[in-house]
């Protein structure tokens, strides 16, 4: 995609820029349910933890009130309550902590959906927002991904920096703090040493095992984007009988994504074993510290079993700790790429204070208009012309005279290089995109149909449309007769980019939402260029009619749709090579000239 790297991997600095464009989500400004939500949640949090820390002690006073000590001696203090309200006791703690989280989870699952379905709009709007030469260059399946994985690591990461980071840091604290106080400055010793061994470890074996999966996902998109491609280009697969290429092809990607799949699980696996054994001998360094405390009459049999608990207690949010660290670096990569999309700059934007357009005439004015793709390539070079109100120019040329670009500055895909375009004396650069969309109508040479009805696809050039509008639409068109004969008439699906409907149908499905938009400006895009003469006749007449008290700008191919054009331009080179009425233009003998012998020959041939 142009403007974009590769893959802009975060790190450092990137990384918590990432980390600031989400926690507005998190706290959301003037909303306040949100934020009661969230302090909600973060109560649930703190009541849950609470019980985690506080429900191994339940299990020492049961342990104790069960063993009887030395010599029959009746246990006294606390631990004369019953062993059966203390494992009851215990069981209500453990049962409170998923109470708690659960509670907080659900509380909280508003803000996080909520949070995704911005961004994920906010996503959708701004590519949709840049120019054309963006889309003419990026990789669908690639994009897609991206923003697949960006949003839902959005969500990951809200929840994660607000219930793990944080409460696992304070559990981790709590329980060395207990084991202190409880136990001892050797055990204190012995738990940190073990904590800071399992971070370090965990922490360089995750940035390894990142770089692992950068690739990973690199390979994926890469999978994906073959997969995309080739079934959008399904006829043309088929066309060169390429069925086993384009298997190859994503066989050939596949293999890279298994290998580099298959590395980051062996990784994974290497990353748990290390893990278990660092906690496995913290454990067992506190446990013979705590049997040979018991056997001294230290410790009760109840104090062996809290410090097993409490070290399984470690255990949980330090693998915990693993896992998050892992994944929040890497909804940091996946999110690093979504933001890198998201400061894609629009190419065209709107004057700041831009007015709507008001069409009157519909006068449309090219001046000195100049433009290039790259500056070493210039496309068009001084293009004068004026269409009245009403009135219709055609421009015709070979292949790269600048024919297409003329409609795309029309529309404002792009920005003029030099001179400008004017409707009714508006500067197009002066008025909303918006609102100049709205007044111009296209009917283009590949029309592209959404995957849906009939109905919905002419409907799309009025939303507001009623089906009795939508229905004389298309006998405008000359397409009703042909949609009621369909089984599921108007709500007959095209299927992907109107695959179903032939060149002719998906032209006139085109046609008739161009009458149901209504435009005064109407670009007509070699709109009958790729079909047969009988059809083009056919389609011709709904142009005419659809031409009719509107200024119409057309691109053309074959010559004999514009004999009746006010003006003809030649363009050569990117420039107006030749202008006039098709009569006069044939009486010059040039270019024109030249063009509708051999145009007549060949059709006579």
């Amino acid at each position: 995609m142009r403007g974009m790297k590769k893959r802009q991997h975060t790190d450092g600095v990137a990384e918590w820029s990432v980390v600031r464009q989400v926690l507005p989500y998190l706290w959301p400004e003037g909303e306040a349910e949100a934020k009661i939500r969230v302090i909600t949640a973060v109560g649930f949090l703190i009541l849950a933890k609470i019980a985690t820390v506080v429900t191994p002690f339940f299990f020492k006073y049961a342990v104790d009130a069960i063993v009887p000590l030395k010599d029959g001696e009746i246990p006294q203090g606390a631990f004369l309550v019953a062993p059966v309200a203390l494992v009851m006791a215990y069981c209500a703690a453990r049962v409170s902590q998923i109470l708690f989280a659960q509670l907080r989870d659900a509380v909280f699952s508003r803000v996080g959906q909520r949070a995704l379905r911005r961004l994920a709009i906010r996503t959708f709007r701004h590519v949709h927002s840049l120019s054309l030469r963006f889309h003419l260059e990026r990789k669908t399946g690639a994009m897609s991904r991206i923003i697949e994985r960006g949003v839902k690591g959005v969500e990951f990461l809200l929840r994660f920096m607000l219930f793990s980071i944080v409460p696992l840091v304070l559990e981790l604290f709590l329980v060395a703090g207990i084991f202190f106080w409880h136990f001892g400055p050797w055990f204190l010793a012995v738990i940190i040493a073990t904590i800071v061994v399992y971070v370090f470890f965990t922490f360089k074996v995750t940035e390894w095992r990142v770089k692992i999966r950068r690739d990973m996902n690199d390979k994926d998109t890469d999978a994906n984007q073959k997969a995309v491609d080739a079934l959008l280009n399904y006829e043309t697969v088929k066309y060169f009988s390429a069925e086993r290429r384009e298997s190859d092809r994503y066989e050939g990607a596949m293999i890279g994504y298994e290998n580099a799949a298959v590395k980051t699980q062996t990784t994974l696996a290497f990353l748990n074993l290390g893990q278990s054994v660092i906690i496995s001998v913290g454990l067992g360094f506190v446990m013979v510290f705590a049997a040979n405390k018991v056997l001294a009459g230290q410790l009760t049999v109840g104090d062996f079993v809290l410090v097993n608990a409490l070290m399984m207690q470690i255990t949980m949010p330090l693998n915990f700790l693993g896992t998050v660290y892992r994944e929040i670096r890497q909804s940091l990569i996946d999110m690093g790429d979504m933001f890198t999309l998201l400061g894609q700059p629009a190419e065209v934007q709107d004057k700041p204070g831009a007015k709507a357009l008001v069409v009157t005439e519909g006068r449309v004015k090219f001046e000195g208009v100049q433009f290039h793709y790259e500056p070493e390539r210039t496309i068009l070079k001084g293009v004068d012309f004026a269409a009245r109100g009403g009135g219709t120019v055609a421009v015709i040329g070979q292949s790269g005279a600048g024919k297409s670009t003329i409609a795309r500055l029309l529309f404002r895909f792009y920005d003029v290089s030099g001179g400008r375009i004017t409707i009714d004396g508006q500067d197009l650069r002066d008025v909303t995109q918006e609102s100049l969309r709205q007044k111009i109508g296209v009917v283009p040479q590949d029309t592209v149909l959404f995957n849906d009805t009939i109905r919905y696809n002419i409907g799309y050039g009025d939303p507001e449309a009623t089906s009795e509008q939508i229905e004389q639409a298309a006998r405008d068109a000359a397409i009703h007769e042909f949609v009621e004969s369909l089984p599921d008439g108007y709500d007959t699906i095209v299927g992907e980019r109107g695959l179903k409907l032939s060149g002719g149908e998906k032209q006139r499905v085109a046609i008739a939402r161009a009458i149901l938009k209504n435009p005064p400006i109407l670009i007509l895009d070699e709109a009958t260029s790729a079909l047969d003469s009988g059809t083009e006749r056919d389609i011709q007449d709904s142009l005419r009619r659809l031409s009719e008290n509107r200024t119409v700008v057309t691109i053309a191919h074959r010559l004999s749709t514009i004999v009746d054009a006010d003006e003809i331009l030649v363009m050569q080179d990117g420039q107006v090579a030749e202008r006039g009425s098709h009569a006069s233009l044939l009486l010059q003998a040039g270019l024109y000239a030249e063009m509708w012998q051999r145009q007549e020959a060949s059709e006579a041939a």
